[in-house]
């Protein structure tokens, strides 16, 4: 097993350009596949769930960088802010809000992506472009004090069409190039594109990611049986 997992992950790790860094996707899988996985040197690791991800975050090396990737409900959000390194998954003001206040209580500015709803699936997550844009334009984003905007997320459409994946991730990553000129231009810090999974990761970098978000091509089909993960 720890072979095959080290195989798969140079395999990555060794197909990507050096500017695309790698959230390995561990929601499902138990500490010690995630440390056979640290001690290859891989630190960033990407939860879907606050429960499973608090206590991993207990159990494991606190040199790990967690990544919030997952729907965020704002009454969970207390549990992740003394540690959480990003959150990909900002889909509204309200959330905003919370992670302000959160932050601001654990003394600390947190790093979040705004996640964009751009796949034709209702069950997704995110701003649209037009509330988006509605949202910087207010410069009501000026008045946080404990985030840092650190880019945008988004997922494409599970489809076998890869030009409609194209197509997805183009926009989001015009979308990215156009905020970061308008809103962005002077704040180092906004210089995230994640976007990019096990399926669609090759087209994603093709188009502008610099972050991927993978799970199964490392560790292999997920237990959702392991009732020892959280």
């Amino acid at each position: 097993m720890y072979r095959m997992l080290a195989d798969n992950y140079q395999k990555i790790i060794q197909s990507l350009p050096q500017h695309v860094r790698l959230v390995a996707v561990s929601k499902t899988h138990t500490p010690e596949k995630i440390m056979e996985l640290y001690r290859l040197g891989h630190r960033i690791f990407g939860e879907n769930k606050v429960q499973e991800l608090v206590s991993k975050y207990q159990v494991l090396p606190k040199d790990i960088e967690w990544h919030m990737i997952g729907h965020l409900q704002t009454n969970k959000v207390k549990y992740i802010a003394p540690f959480i390194s990003m959150v990909h998954s900002v889909d509204s003001i309200k959330l905003l809000d919370v992670i302000e206040k959160e932050a601001a209580k654990n003394n600390r500015s947190i790093p979040c992506l705004l996640q964009v709803h751009i796949a034709q699936e209702e069950t997704k997550f995110g701003f649209s472009q037009e509330e988006l844009i509605d949202f910087l334009s207010s410069r009501r984003w000026k008045q946080y004090q404990h985030i840092f905007f650190a880019g945008l997320m988004g997922m494409a459409t599970y489809t076998d069409n890869t030009e409609q994946i194209r197509k997805e991730f183009r926009f989001l990553s015009q979308l990215f190039q156009h905020l970061k000129s308008e809103y962005f231009l002077d704040n180092p810090y906004f210089n995230t594109l994640s976007m990019g999974m096990s399926n669609d990761y090759q087209i994603a970098i093709e188009e502008g990611s610099n972050m991927i978000r993978i799970g199964s091509l490392i560790f292999g089909e997920r237990n959702y049986s392991n009732k020892s993960v959280g």
